[in-house]
């Protein structure tokens, strides 16, 4: 067990793609360990991409890059901006807000960085805010996307340990808006400390103007979620609903992606999906040599030697995310895993759901935690900064979503109360 983990690591290290490195390492060990035929793997990776729920990703990443051209993006971030008035810190939380509603329209977290970054950050600058607070909370925030529904982080999670995605939708809103009002309440104390107050007037016909233009795409989340939990489709009906609605609000309602550039999102959203599909497959073939040489058994054990207390445990799990979330993006992290927690987490009475959120929230921090956040890397192209100066920015807000992170472990009602109302659990 232990080489196949040496082996898996160098290879991520040596900056090999992460689906080659998955697929490598297993195939080493089937030919030279096992004695199994290397057609083994690909045979796995075709079946693990055989699966109904995955066939929301690459509709809902098309979505998302519809919506991103059409000019949902803006539009949300004037409604927010109307809403906030005088509030101290106003701006600050206004960007907290436009990546709540962005993060539940793209799923995405990088995404959301690019929308809600590319306009914001050049707006705080010019209202004075600091570069290092800016930047840190456009990064942090951004990480809702991954929290909020349609996360496409839950959908991988769903797919590799068999949890229902509505469940996981629903409880992620839940957490999602935890996030974002513990970070609301930091950039008002901050806002007040430092005194940075917008001047512009708080205005009921202005929020009533910006309403009307945003209202279009805002109806994204709800037809979404209330299509879910209405009974009218599947969450990955939903996506493609999400895509049919999103192409006809952008071409005839707002009018801001033309004809032509319909070909760009194909091409960018087969781009993205194949780099998340061949991932999901390759963590098809991981998580079945897993099961197959009972290493998750082994894991299981370890761990549950080591302490039966369930607090302890929770801590462990969070520990190792969080170590590994500095390395890896919320996929690969999920699909590594996901299948040796999931043991441990029903060995322990954790509901499945509850470890799913979990999971998802340190993904979330991972994100913009170095040295590898993936939304450090995409702030770096938007505020031409350095790695090293972002990242001091970042310290804060780290701090913050770990302190979140520790409420939704440990008070499995903030995440779990809508999932067992809405499914009688």
């Amino acid at each position: 067990m232990i080489w196949f983990f040496v082996l898996l690591l160098v290879l991520v290290f040596t900056g090999m793609p992460m689906f080659m490195a998955i697929a490598s390492s297993v195939l080493f060990m089937l030919l030279f360990v096992n004695g199994i035929p290397a057609e083994t793997v690909v045979q796995r990776m075709f079946s693990g991409l055989n699966q109904f729920p995955l066939m929301a990703i690459p509709l809902f990443i098309l979505a998302a890059n519809i919506m991103s051209r059409g000019g949902i993006s803006k539009r949300v971030i004037a409604l927010t901006n109307s809403l906030i008035g005088k509030v101290p810190g106003g701006m600050s939380v206004s960007v907290v807000l436009a990546c709540l509603f962005f993060g539940a329209i793209s799923g995405s977290s990088p995404a959301t960085v690019v929308a809600i970054g590319s306009m914001m950050l050049p707006a705080m600058l010019k209202k004075n805010y600091p570069e290092s607070f800016a930047t840190g909370l456009i990064g942090s925030t951004s990480s809702l996307g991954i929290i909020i529904p349609p996360s496409i982080t839950m959908i991988v999670y769903g797919a590799v340990t068999g949890t229902s995605v509505g469940e996981l939708f629903i409880a992620g809103l839940s957490a999602g808006i935890v996030f974002a009002v513990v970070f609301i309440a930091y950039c008002i104390f901050y806002g007040k400390k430092y005194q940075l107050i917008s001047d512009e007037p708080w205005s009921v016909r202005q929020i009533l103007l910006r309403t009307k233009e945003a209202l279009w795409g805002l109806g994204i989340p709800i037809i979404i979620i209330g299509g879910i939990y209405g009974g009218l489709f599947t969450p990955t009906e939903s996506a493609g609903v999400a895509v049919i609605y999103a192409f006809l609000i952008s071409m005839f309602v707002y009018r801001e992606m033309k004809w032509k550039e319909l070909f760009d999102v194909f091409v960018d959203s087969g781009k993205t999906t194949a780099t998340v599909m061949i991932i999901l497959a390759s963590a098809s073939v991981l998580s079945w040599y897993l099961t197959v040489e009972q290493i998750t058994v082994q894991v299981t054990e370890f761990m549950t030697g080591l302490t039966e207390n369930k607090i302890v445990i929770l801590l462990l799990i969070n520990i190792i995310i969080l170590v590994a979330g500095m390395f890896l993006d919320g996929s690969s992290l999920i699909v590594i895993l996901a299948p040796l927690f999931y043991a441990i987490g029903v060995s322990y009475g954790i509901d499945p759901v509850h470890l799913g959120v979990i999971m998802t929230v340190n993904s979330a921090i991972g994100m913009f935690t170095p040295p590898f956040g993936l939304n450090l890397f995409v702030l770096m192209g938007i505020s031409r900064q350095s790695l090293l100066k972002l990242s001091k920015g970042m310290v804060p807000f780290i701090v913050i979503s770990i302190i979140v992170l520790i409420i939704i472990t440990y008070i499995p009602t903030v995440s779990m109360f809508l999932p067992n109302l809405l499914y009688s659990k």
